[in-house]
């Protein structure tokens, strides 16, 4: 496995660091539409910590071997990492974003084709390792809000405070349609909720949570309402 280094971000080693001064980590976990990034990233914005999307890194790789060779059968791990070899995190204001070549890619890796096969790039086992290296070294030393599916299991099970968020799938799949602004119809709803649980079935192995995660369903709640439970929690943990 290649060390993948963030040019700019990371100029000394935790270890080489005089201060060695540890980060409040919050780590929010939670399956597909479930509002992870964006309420981690208010969350950040709220408490002045960087965020960091785990799954903005995959959606990158995605990317990278969809320009490479956009037929999925040929992928492997070791060709998505070779592929991946230019994406780096750079931080933007309140959170870290993927670049490729030294170029932003948002646009690209939240569209339709890497949305389709994130999934099957997401369970390669070593481009998780890379995924989970580039997160923690981009986390060194921060405050930090990461969101993922295991941030609170693998990547930091030492987390300072872990948050695991879930809603029912149909009130998932109707966010997300939402977040498109197009009418919808019950018949959009109905076949986006079997895509988010079809979703939900692929990532069920990684998408656990942490034994000591506070479990938060947003099924119910507003955006600004998870967003205050967990600045509440934080203020807690760290008094």
């Amino acid at each position: 496995m290649r060390r993948c280094f963030l040019p700019g971000i990371l100029e000394r080693s935790p270890q080489s660091d005089p201060v060695k001064r540890k980060g409040f980590v919050i780590a929010i976990d939670g399956p597909a539409a479930s509002g992870k990034s964006s309420t981690a990233q208010m969350v950040g914005e709220k408490l002045g910590y960087l965020h960091i999307d785990s799954g903005s890194l995959y959606r990158a790789a995605t990317a990278a071997i969809l320009r490479r060779d956009p037929d999925p059968s040929h992928w492997s791990d070791d060709a998505v990492l070779e592929a991946s070899r230019g994406i780096e995190l750079r931080p933007a204001r309140t959170s870290f974003y993927p670049a490729m070549d030294g170029q932003g890619i948002e646009d690209e890796i939240r569209g339709a084709d890497v949305t389709r096969h994130v999934s099957r790039v997401a369970q390669m086992p070593r481009v998780r390792a890379w995924v989970n290296e580039m997160v923690r070294a981009a986390a060194a030393g921060r405050d930090i809000v990461v969101d993922g599916r295991d941030m609170g299991t693998v990547v930091f099970p030492s987390a300072d405070l872990k948050i695991f968020l879930t809603a029912d799938s149909r009130e998932r799949a109707t966010r997300r349609l939402r977040q498109r602004g197009t009418p919808t119809s019950e018949q959009m709803i109905v076949d986006e909720t079997k895509r988010i649980n079809e979703r939900d079935s692929r990532d069920a192995r990684q998408t656990v949570p942490a034994s000591d995660a506070v479990l938060i369903d947003t099924t119910s709640l507003t955006q600004q309402e998870q967003v205050e439970r967990i600045v509440t929690l934080t203020d807690r943990t760290r008094s």
